[in-house]
């Protein structure tokens, strides 16, 4: 499975990637670290260095169908 995550850094905008689950759990581990890391994600490999990222956001992927209003009548 998937998540869909945003990476966020001192100096920069926020990175999002999708990863596996397995990639967010080596990431998470490696979080309070230092050196580089390197995350597999579903559109190629990202080198990031752990000492500037500030936080990790995984976002809820919850499907929804449909938005619409009943009607009465």
């Amino acid at each position: 499975m998937t998540q869909r995550i945003s990476i966020g850094f001192q100096a920069s905008a926020p990175l999002a990637l999708r990863v596996s689950d397995a990639e967010l759990e080596k990431l998470n581990g490696a979080l309070g670290k230092e050196g580089w890391h390197e995350l597999a994600a579903e559109d190629g490999s990202v080198r990031l260095n752990l000492a500037h990222i500030l936080w990790v956001r995984t976002e809820n992927e919850e499907h929804r169908v449909g938005f619409g209003i009943a009607s009465t009548g």
